[in-house]
């Protein structure tokens, strides 16, 4: 019979525990810095302008937004597909799930320009706007994986847990619906009015998320000292190459798509060629460094170190920041086509390439928003049982027991 899982605090009294809140403190306070230099100041510090409005700052919020439903898989698949051996890692899941979403949802906060103008936007809504339905969609995304969080921790509530766990699992599935909405039902924009858009930002949540929940779960299981199976870890990365290897095929549906279609051909050609740094990020970063890299460390012997899956898992994250940003800035400097088939000039620059430099303060707010998020998880795992005391294969597999039997008869 498996042993039950016993899950157990941090102590959270060593000198590590006390530098890692410090820096990331330091973190969020430079991120609250530059917020206020650029309240104080107006937007014109930034690299922003009113061709590209969304800047870098969205790029980190958008992509921690994704990767929060992402972080969900592994609870997901506990819960949802009823695998034993993912159990244990479900409320780390979950919680993961929460803290990313309010980091990300904290930077698109600050990077309003006028953070209490949002009081207007949660008490007037326009349901023709899809910006609307994602506050309905963030808020009740968190208040479901709450209750799914609290079914796993009480055991009076246990019945309760499956239905949870696919509320939970349909729940993020509509959050990252909405969010690539945003930009599929965008048609002012050459490179977004994409029904594409929608499937390919879930199949990019569940890379990202896991990629972050796979260095979360490994940094924390050894810094407490707690032992972690090869054959989780295996079917963790595993899991995380399918999950690249989709990302892989969308961006190419999504490319071959566009260059079908004749209007979208210029918007092809810039990112794809002529785009200077977006064609760059889109080649070396999003598929070089984002795909193609982390494919060949997962996939192949190299995967037998620890230290190669992690490396993997941080090739992903920054592919998947290379590629948010291809998305949402690359998307806005291409000119709009108000004319097709016509070229446009004017003294305003129409039809002109947008500029566009990420200023250091945008970098501070968007990096603050991971902080937080990092932060909060750090803070959950000393104050609540979200960590499991063991993760190796005989306290985890249910299969573990069975297979080392029948090889030690084989062998006999």
């Amino acid at each position: 019979m498996k042993k039950a899982i016993h899950f157990r605090m941090i102590e959270g009294n060593s000198l590590g525990f006390v530098a890692l809140l410090a820096v990331l403190g330091a973190i969020i306070a430079a991120g609250l810095g530059a917020t206020y230099y650029m309240e104080h100041n107006g937007h014109w510090v930034t690299g922003m302008t009113n061709k590209v409005i969304w800047g870098t700052p969205h790029v980190f919020a958008v992509f921690l937004i994704v990767a929060a439903s992402g972080a969900l898989n592994v609870a997901s698949i506990a819960s949802a597909f009823n695998r034993v051996a993912y159990k244990p890692m479900a409320r780390l899941s979950a919680l993961l799930a929460i803290t990313l979403l309010v980091g990300g949802l904290a930077v698109l906060v600050l990077d309003l320009g006028r953070p209490d103008r949002l009081i207007v936007a949660m008490t007037y809504y326009n349901f023709k706007s899809i910006f609307a339905w994602n506050i309905y969609l963030y808020t009740g995304f968190m208040a479901i994986v709450g209750i799914y969080i609290w079914v796993m921790m009480d055991n009076s509530v246990r019945q309760f847990y499956k239905a949870a766990g696919i509320a939970a699992f349909i729940w993020r599935l509509a959050l990252t619906t909405g969010t690539g909405s945003i930009f599929g039902f965008l048609v002012a924009r050459q490179a977004y009015d994409a029904a594409i858009m929608a499937p390919m930002f879930i199949i990019m949540s569940f890379s990202f998320g896991l990629a972050i929940f796979l260095l979360v779960l490994m940094c924390s299981m050894k810094w407490t000292g707690r032992p972690i199976g090869d054959r989780i870890l295996n079917r963790l990365k595993n899991l995380q190459g399918v999950f690249v290897a989709a990302v892989l095929y969308f961006a190419v549906a999504y490319h071959l798509t566009n260059l079908y279609a004749t209007e979208h051909h210029g918007i092809e050609r810039f990112i794809l060629l002529d785009g200077g740094i977006y064609t760059q990020l889109f080649w070396i970063g999003q598929i070089l460094i984002g795909g193609i890299i982390p494919l060949l460390l997962l996939f192949t012997p190299l995967s037998r170190s620890r230290g190669v899956i992690a490396l993997a898992a941080v090739l992903v994250i920054l592919g998947g920041l290379a590629q948010m940003y291809v998305i949402i800035i690359g998307g806005q400097a291409y000119p709009l086509v108000m004319f097709p088939g016509m070229e446009v000039s004017s003294s305003f620059l129409d039809g002109a390439i947008a500029e566009y430099s990420p200023s250091l303060p945008e970098v501070l707010l968007g990096l603050g928003g991971v902080a937080i998020a990092l932060a909060a998880t750090t803070f959950a795992l000393k104050v609540l049982p979200f960590l499991p005391a063991s993760l190796a294969d005989a306290d985890v597999d249910p299969h573990y027991k069975e297979e080392t039997a029948e090889a030690s008869a084989e062998a006999a």
